[in-house]
């Protein structure tokens, strides 16, 4: 991790974008004290996951949006 100065970044910004793409996770300063952070991102994967990846895994119940029975419904309000 490298510690530079607002001026310092000002001054070479597309050098320290270079490095942060090179892997380097970069601490800007301001008056001495760390201000921000600079570092890569985290790399997505490249595969999108297939439709239906969980088919046949589980089933829906016919009831899934019917409202909850009363003696539920009271429990979530703490009754």
């Amino acid at each position: 991790m490298n510690w530079i100065s607002v001026d310092e970044i000002k001054g070479g910004f597309l050098g320290y974008i270079q490095r942060v793409e090179a892997g380097e996770t970069i601490v800007i300063l301001r008056g001495g004290k760390p201000v921000a952070e600079i570092k890569p991102t985290v790399k997505a994967p490249d595969a999108s996951r297939p439709f239906g990846l969980c088919a046949g895994e589980f089933i829906v119940p016919d009831d899934f949006d019917e409202p909850l029975p009363e003696n539920i419904l009271s429990e979530f309000e703490g009754k």
